[in-house]
């Protein structure tokens, strides 16, 4: 269904754009830094979950539609910015230690890293541009090879951008017992979302 040969050279290009750093990778740093390493690994595969519908909706066409229509552009990336914004101030506000110190929930942190990724246009105008360079009409059907070449480039980002969130968990779960440093890690985070927010306004179709 997908030839070999041509798979062989989008895996490298694909982990390529994964490393690369970005909003998703941004997202899961500041998530790991709010809430932990397990919450982090959870907002990752919400992220790579985004991704896929991202694939999904490309190979249906709609990317193309989002892509031809500024105002459907502009109505979710200000729905991501506003989001953003919201986890921004949520961080900003403070939150108690003992409760820095819960988990907050795997389901919440995958909701929040699919919702992140979902409003950001940006992605499946990426998606839309990328992806096509490596389908060959004549080893099948363009939908199949759409996820197969999906499912590796969400499941690399999965991995690098959970890895780094993981590792700021970690750093995160090493200061939580002091609550000044709680409290600049909470602004730190804060701050992160806050540049994704201002990144997403400013952002301009391809």
């Amino acid at each position: 269904m997908v030839d070999p040969l041509i798979l062989l050279a989008f895996v490298p290009a694909a982990l390529a754009m994964n490393l690369t750093p970005g909003a998703d990778m941004m997202f899961c740093l500041g998530q790991g830094l709010r809430t932990g390493p397990r919450a982090a690994m959870a907002a990752s595969a919400g992220v790579s979950a985004g991704v896929m519908a991202h694939v999904v909706l490309a190979g249906l066409g709609l990317g193309a539609l989002v892509a031809a229509l500024p105002w459907l552009f502009d109505a979710i990336r200000w729905i991501g910015v506003a989001y953003l914004l919201w986890l921004a101030w949520g961080a900003f506000r403070g939150i108690e230690v003992a409760e820095q110190a819960s988990d907050p929930g795997a389901r919440r942190s995958f909701r929040t890293g699919f919702l992140v990724n979902l409003t950001n246009p940006k992605i499946i105008l990426f998606v839309l541009a990328f992806i096509p360079q490596f389908i060959a009409p004549q080893a099948g059907p363009v939908w199949a090879q759409f996820l197969i070449f999906g499912a590796v480039l969400s499941l690399g980002g999965f991995v690098i951008n959970g890895l780094v969130g993981a590792f700021a968990g970690r750093a995160r779960r090493r200061l939580v017992g002091n609550p000044r440093l709680t409290r600049w890690l909470g602004y730190a985070s804060g701050a992160i979302f806050t540049a994704l927010a201002v990144r997403l306004a400013i952002l301009e179709r391809a």
